[in-house]
């Protein structure tokens, strides 16, 4: 969404003008922006909990690799399989 520390360098337009159906898999508490600060619009967004930029989270989370890896292919999943109906 921004540079890390930069929210004012949105990219924010480039979203909300995809102009196609768009999916935001988005960490938690990723440093280029965390989920709260998107936008309204009409894209989806699925938050990885405590996620960072590459979806790591830390041991304390409470969350292990497999659990992230769950709610990003799940997300996928059911976000294509809406795109055929």
């Amino acid at each position: 969404m921004h540079p890390p520390g930069r929210p004012e360098k949105s990219r924010a337009d480039e979203l909300l003008g995809a102009g196609v159906p768009t999916l935001v898999v988005q960490g938690g508490n990723d440093p280029f922006g965390k989920p709260a600060e998107f936008p309204e619009g009409t894209y989806e967004l699925v938050e990885v909990p405590f996620g960072d930029h590459g979806f790591a989270v830390p041991k304390r989370a409470g969350i292990t690799e497999s659990e992230t890896l769950r709610v990003i292919t799940e997300a996928v999943r059911d976000w294509v399989r809406g795109l055929r109906e």
